[in-house]
């Protein structure tokens, strides 16, 4: 008896922290629209906003380097700068993405430079295919090439809020 009961809390607490993790506290309301976007790099944070007005913080994770800036094509970080959301990705290897315009002028310039690629195809993104299940549990480690991650949920409720043209400022 004492180890069906053990087996049911475990099961119940297994339950509730899978519905806490999947959950999307304070949805948007159907209509909001942002114009900004405010990737906080240190704090692991995405901010929408309209105009001055702050609708929404969602924690991300990061390229695999997320300390400094993106330099090259291959080095796993996230870049730093003033870009937009210049198209969209539906057929994406993750679930839903917004392309970012990286690299903008000064990046491909300091690159030039370097005699490197500055790289490409940074996004802000959901889950890979297939791992939605995984939820925010994907927030423990930073794990992309790059770009900005956030559960499928919480990229479901980006694209429909954020237009083509937004920008988008990531900070240290």
């Amino acid at each position: 008896m004492l180890k069906l009961l053990l087996f049911l809390t475990l099961a119940a607490v297994l339950i509730a922290t899978a519905i806490w993790m999947h959950r999307n506290s304070h949805p948007l309301a159907a209509d909001a629209k942002a114009d900004r976007i405010v990737v906080e790099k240190g704090a692991r944070t995405l901010t929408l906003f309209r105009g001055t007005t702050q609708l929404k913080v969602y924690r991300v994770a990061l390229g695999r380097a997320p300390v400094g800036p993106k330099r090259e094509e291959g080095d796993h970080r996230t870049p730093e700068g003033s870009y937009l959301i210049d198209r969209r990705k539906a057929d994406s290897d993750f679930h839903l993405a917004l392309h970012i315009s990286y690299p903008n002028q000064d990046d491909a310039a300091q690159a030039a430079e370097r005699g490197v690629s500055a790289g490409s195809d940074i996004m802000i993104h959901g889950l890979p295919n297939g791992s939605g299940w995984i939820g925010a549990f994907h927030r423990r480690k930073n794990w992309t090439d790059g770009c900005v991650a956030v559960t499928d949920q919480e990229i479901e409720e980006i694209w429909r809020t954020v237009p083509d043209g937004a920008a988008v400022e990531i900070r240290p």
